[in-house]
């Protein structure tokens, strides 16, 4: 497998296809880099060099006890790019993995990054704070914590319903149900609960201002897991000329359900860069 061991000593899992421009992609949670494999096959095709990891405690990456705050996330990330002397990257992320890359931003600036996508993603802030009270609610994360921990894999196979708007109209195969419980179970339980707090909980409003590389949002409008209108619409209202497109009626796992119309706006997108 293809690895590197970042600063702090964790072993983290990617995959590496094809050849030209580099793409990088962050999971959401409680999936892996296996999430992107029609992404990254699709670009790697149209001559990009598209890569995922898998974060840590997720999927083949080491499993520690410590550190599941964007902070140290947004530090394997860097580890990871100069590993592999990445230029003129665009970032990728995905549900809490746009969380990721924003605050590698935020952190290490765009010297090596042509351009950003956020995905479906949490940011500028999911959860509820004082001076945030649209935000969802802190019990809606303690009950996602506790079924975790009273049995996480029928949580998570409940939790496929309102994730791919299966009870909105939307259609999956059994297959990706099923891939989707598989990717989830490898994780460990910790980084599971861990990543719950880190993406209910984070503030991402300070790192908007500094995004100041060409931005693609994209969020389903029927999003039962992360409100667009809280995050999606706002991230691109924040981010200086960011392009925004909503995907009518689409869930927040729109890279399966919408996967072609995604990696078409993906594609034009880059070619724009």
């Amino acid at each position: 497998m293809s690895t590197i061991v970042t600063a702090d000593g964790t072993q983290i899992y990617y995959k590496d296809w094809g050849h030209g421009q580099p793409v990088l992609f962050s999971h959401g949670w409680p999936l892996d880099a296996d999430m992107w494999d029609s992404q990254l096959n699709f670009l790697a095709e149209n001559g990009y060099r598209a890569i995922a990891f898998d974060r840590r405690g997720f999927g083949r990456s080491d499993q520690p006890w410590r550190g599941y705050d964007y902070d140290t996330f947004a530090a394997d990330i860097h580890d990871l790019i100069a590993h592999l002397d990445l230029q003129d990257v665009t970032l990728v992320g995905f549900s809490m993995g746009g969380g990721d890359v924003t605050r590698y931003l935020h952190n290490y600036g765009t010297d090596r990054v042509r351009g950003l996508v956020l995905l479906g993603a949490v940011t500028p802030l999911l959860g509820k704070k004082d001076d945030f009270p649209e935000g969802v609610e802190r019990s809606v994360f303690d009950n996602i914590q506790a079924g975790l921990l009273k049995d996480r894999a029928q949580f998570i196979s409940d939790f496929a319903t309102p994730f791919y708007g299966i009870n909105a109209g939307q259609t999956v195969s059994q297959g990706v149900l099923t891939q989707t419980l598989n990717m989830a179970l490898l994780a460990s339980l910790k980084g599971t609960l861990a990543c719950v707090t880190a993406f209910s909980s984070t503030d991402f409003r300070p790192d908007m201002a500094k995004i100041d590389v060409p931005t693609l949002v994209i969020h389903g409008s029927n999003d039962q897991i992360v409100p667009f209108d809280t995050t999606g619409k706002r991230a691109a209202e924040m981010i200086r000329e960011a392009e925004l497109k909503v995907y009518d009626n689409a869930p927040h796992g729109f890279a399966v359900t919408h996967s072609d119309r995604l990696n078409a706006d993906l594609l034009a997108f880059l070619h724009r860069l």
